[in-house]
């Protein structure tokens, strides 16, 4: 049965690149994204992994730790990062699962066989500190992810969490935010200080409530 947003993250203990894990005990009470590659050597996973590396530092001050799955050996794995660090100028610095036995890809639905019975696809999930899912995103293996929208969308999952607001197409960090409908205009004017702006009764927008200013 495939996964939905809301469900329960399925746990898992698993071999990677950093020794074994428990899904569950790595993620402690971050947020977690998991995300697979369809094979290892692969010119697109090699800029993907790359790219996520060097993105440490934006990772951390969002508290995410990031979990990456092949369905190759360990050793390959371990092989390949050397090459990712060589041509990415970076050093990979997250566990990449071995998933030879197609464990992990099974759990999250990895591999669409009309794809390709062999490989995963470009999944990407969002798991939140309560390990539920919050986010998918996936491409197939000819596009490889755009990691500034990833970030994006932690940071919007990340504030709509905590207020009674949503964020607006193409929203960035510090952009006003939509207060949701469930609050009403009256409860909107006291539950943000900064401002309501009312478009329409249904469409109503606040400077973003969790800056300092």
């Amino acid at each position: 049965m495939s996964l939905r947003l809301g469900d329960t993250a399925p746990n898992f203990k698993a071999q990677t690149t950093a020794g074994e894990i428990d899904f569950y005990e790595y993620l402690g009470n971050n947020w977690g994204i998991l995300f697979s590659h369809p094979a290892d050597y692969t010119p697109v996973c090699t800029t993907e992994l790359g790219k996520t590396a060097l993105l440490k530092n934006e990772f951390e001050k969002r508290n995410v730790k990031v979990l990456a799955v092949s369905v190759d050996p360990l050793d390959k794995h371990l092989g390949w990062i050397k090459d990712i660090n060589e041509t990415q100028n970076c050093e990979v610095n997250f566990p990449i699962i071995a998933d030879e036995d197609r464990k992990v890809a099974t759990l999250y639905d990895m591999i669409h066989p009309n794809a390709s019975e062999n490989f995963t696809v470009r999944s990407l999930f969002v798991i939140g500190p309560d390990k539920k899912i919050k986010l998918m995103i996936t491409y197939p293996a000819s596009t490889g992810r755009n990691f500034n929208e990833v970030l994006r969308v932690v940071e919007s999952l990340q504030l709509t969490a905590n207020h009674s607001v949503a964020t607006p197409a193409d929203w960035k960090h510090g952009e006003d935010v939509i207060v949701v409908p469930a609050v009403s205009t009256e409860d909107a004017i006291q539950k943000f200080p900064k401002g309501v702006k009312v478009i329409k009764p249904y469409l109503r927008y606040t400077p973003q409530p969790n800056l300092d200013n």
